[in-house]
């Protein structure tokens, strides 16, 4: 149920990036429930990109991260989304990034801060 919830957060989390930052886009209809739909499972591979994904690259770029006082993460969390978007035209799922810097950049960091916002709403289960 919490993976769920953590689903459906993050498909909020894109919706506020996609209507905030442009070249963030999904391009079906957005009164549709296909729209909703790409949102879920656009939220689906970012989490299971981040998952897998992420911890690698931190880990090999811990020396750089620690360099940058953590800076360097904003620059992989925009990667991460842009990962996101090749591995959604890979699918043929409507989800496109346009470009490294302003679209995944500070869509990254839109998502961060609404997950992170949402995340104080959703119980830890402890």
């Amino acid at each position: 149920m919490r993976f769920i919830i953590r689903t459906i957060a993050a498909a909020a989390a894109l919706w506020v990036a996609i209507q905030l930052v442009p070249g963030i886009e999904v391009s079906t209809s957005t009164d549709s429930a296909k729209y909703w739909g790409v949102l879920l499972i656009v939220a689906l591979i970012f989490g299971i990109v981040n998952a897998i994904v992420k911890p690698i690259v931190k880990a090999l770029g811990c020396a750089i991260i620690v360099l940058t006082l953590g800076l360097f993460l904003l620059v992989i969390n925009a990667a991460m989304l842009l990962l996101t978007s090749w591995i959604s035209a890979q699918l043929d799922i409507p989800f496109h990034v346009d470009n490294f810097y302003p679209a995944a950049f500070w869509g990254a960091i839109i998502i961060s801060v609404v997950s992170w916002l949402l995340g104080l709403f959703i119980p830890d289960g402890d």
